[in-house]
């Protein structure tokens, strides 16, 4: 304030006093109030009766402001650079404490964590930071891991891609795939009929088709593998559905050459009712035996929310015999469905057709479906029952009794 008023009082000395000397103005001219008037008039010129007025208190403001302006500017960047530099000490103290506080920090998070009102939000906010570059050098980590991997892979194929420019490895895989070919074309003149039915397309999301078209792909693999293949029909195929877009995808241009019969027909136009036999779950007929002169019908669907009675429901429309896997008869069965993924039952009849053999057969069942063989006398069978009743299933003992009891009725009876 005082060096305001100096500066001021040097201004009016040197530019007001010496001016109203030259032209003779007297003392009296200025009055005590805060307004001064300089008159502009001349003896010479008595024309000029027009008199400027300067305002004090407003020269005043304008050069106080100036000043504040000019001390706070040269005040407060030594201020803020103290108190980040005291802000970066707080830090390493902490970090050296062993506190949750970030590597790296720029200026504008050490002016966010200055303007934290309490010491606990100041720690809150350092944890916050620390957990995010935590989070970006494990990003980081893991990019650089993809990364290495996708090298390797590429390396792994292109070592495999030299291993099968080797003259002997092309010569053995053309071969296989001559013979392969050779007993599909086979099987589609004197092979068993295998029909899958390609009916069940509304009955299932986008998502479930997709899974019963892969699961069909490696069905045909199989198949065509085996010693003695089975002639594939695809039944009740529509042109343009769902399910060829799904197979032209896995297939491309091989999917106009496979050895397999696809058709727009029924199984019931094409084969004589009294040799077909619908394979589903739920019947309530077990098959003993596989009979190599009748035809096996097995529905492609795969059925996430479990719907039962579908198959069985078209096979009784159609008036077909039905028949379902003896599970139960030589599984110790605990949990899950009886419903098997199509490449399951492939592999199950294919076995069954070749070995006749059940347990051989059933090996492709999930293991985690059943417990076990049942390859040991009835009483040593209850005894295993009644300790998995007692491990797993507790108040269900009674009722797993009494279907123990419904599936060997005349070896075991409830007291």
């Amino acid at each position: 304030m005082q060096s305001a008023n100096m500066l001021l009082r040097k201004i009016v000395r040197s530019s007001v006093l010496p001016f109203a000397a030259q032209h003779g103005m007297k003392k009296d001219l200025f009055p005590l109030s805060r307004t001064l008037s300089l008159s502009l008039c001349l003896k010479q010129d008595k024309s000029c009766e027009a008199s400027e007025k300067l305002d004090l208190d407003e020269w005043k403001k304008v050069m106080k402001s100036g000043l504040q302006e000019e001390v706070s500017e040269t005040v407060s960047e030594p201020e803020e650079l103290s108190s980040l530099a005291a802000a970066r000490e707080t830090l390493e103290m902490w970090k050296l404490a062993g506190k949750a506080v970030p590597e790296k920090i720029s200026e504008e998070q050490l002016k966010t964590f200055m303007e934290c009102p309490s010491k606990s939000a100041k720690k809150k906010y350092l944890k916050y930071l620390h957990l995010k570059e935590l989070y970006k050098k494990n990003d980081k980590r893991k990019a650089e891991e993809k990364r290495e991997r996708k090298l390797e892979a590429q390396d792994q194929a292109s070592k495999t891609d030299e291993t099968k420019k080797s003259p002997f490895v092309c010569l053995w895989s053309r071969t296989m795939d001559k013979a392969y070919n050779w007993r599909a074309a086979q099987s589609m003149i004197f092979g068993q009929p295998l029909v899958f039915d390609m009916s069940y397309e509304k009955e299932m999301s986008v998502r479930e088709v997709t899974n019963t078209v892969k699961q069909l792909v490696l069905s045909e693999s199989c198949n065509r593998r085996s010693v003695d293949p089975f002639h594939i029909h695809f039944c009740n195929f529509k042109d343009d559905s769902l399910y060829e877009r799904e197979f032209i995808k896995h297939y491309r241009e091989a999917w106009g050459k496979l050895l397999i019969t696809v058709t727009d027909q029924c199984y019931t136009e094409i084969f004589p009712k009294d040799k077909l036999i619908y394979l589903t779950a739920d019947s309530p007929k077990v098959m003993k035996t596989f009979d190599h002169d009748k035809i096996y019908i097995v529905g492609s669907m795969v059925d996430k929310s479990i719907k039962t009675g579908v198959s069985l429901a078209r096979a009784k429309r159609l008036g077909l015999e039905t028949a379902a896997l003896p599970l139960e008869k030589y599984l110790l069965w605990s949990t899950g469905a009886k419903n098997l993924t199509l490449d399951q039952m492939m592999h199950i009849l294919l076995t069954l057709k070749d070995t006749a053999d059940w347990k051989k057969a059933l090996e492709f069942v999930p293991k985690r479906k059943y417990c076990g063989f049942v390859n040991k006398p009835v009483k040593e069978l209850k005894k295993t029952l009644d300790l998995i009743n007692t491990l797993k299933l507790g108040k269900g003992r009674e009722k797993v009794e009494k279907q123990f009891a419904k599936n060997y009725p005349k070896k075991y009876k409830l007291k």
